[in-house]
């Protein structure tokens, strides 16, 4: 029986706490779908095509370990994560105020169905502080973001603030 797991985001943009996820999510299933949130109510700095691209060039590394699949989706995630066949759905725990939200979106999920299981993954702590929304605002106010992200995306992001 194959493992499929969801790590559902934004990812605008990813960063590294989003990639220790992912590196980890790895060895625990035989596919991971990451799937790119289409309309999450917040105003992203890149739209979905390019968040796709910025996801899948982060995720190269990990492609060896397990099947990694990354696909855009619309609409509730457990939706998605039955269209998928998903068990499981992959989550990352940074702080305290991570939890009480999770906590509440894991049971509003399993009432809506049962048959997804919710893992928590830990951050690492040199990962507790990042956050997509703080990493675009260093950018946009001047700052150096490559403590936080690939240098691939801080190029991106620096491109997009005009920088």
């Amino acid at each position: 029986m194959t493992r499929v797991g969801l790590y559902p985001g934004a990812f605008d943009p990813i960063h590294n706490g989003h990639v220790d996820i992912i590196s980890r999510a790895v060895k625990l299933l035989d596919k991971l779908v990451i799937g790119v949130a289409i309309d999450t109510g917040k105003s992203p700095m890149f739209n979905i095509e390019e968040r796709v691209a910025i996801v899948e060039e982060a995720v190269a590394p990990f492609r060896g370990a397990t099947e990694i699949v990354v696909q855009p989706y619309q609409g509730l995630t457990t939706h998605f994560a039955h269209q998928i066949g998903a068990s499981v759905m992959v989550r990352g725990l940074r702080a305290v105020t991570d939890f009480e939200f999770e906590f509440a979106l894991t049971a509003m999920n399993q009432q809506l169905d049962r048959e997804v299981e919710t893992v928590f993954l830990m951050a690492d702590p040199r990962h507790l502080a990042i956050a997509s929304r703080l990493v675009k605002e260093i950018v946009l106010l001047g700052g150096d973001v490559t403590k936080f992200v690939s240098a691939d995306v801080r190029d991106r992001l620096m491109a997009k603030a005009g920088r």
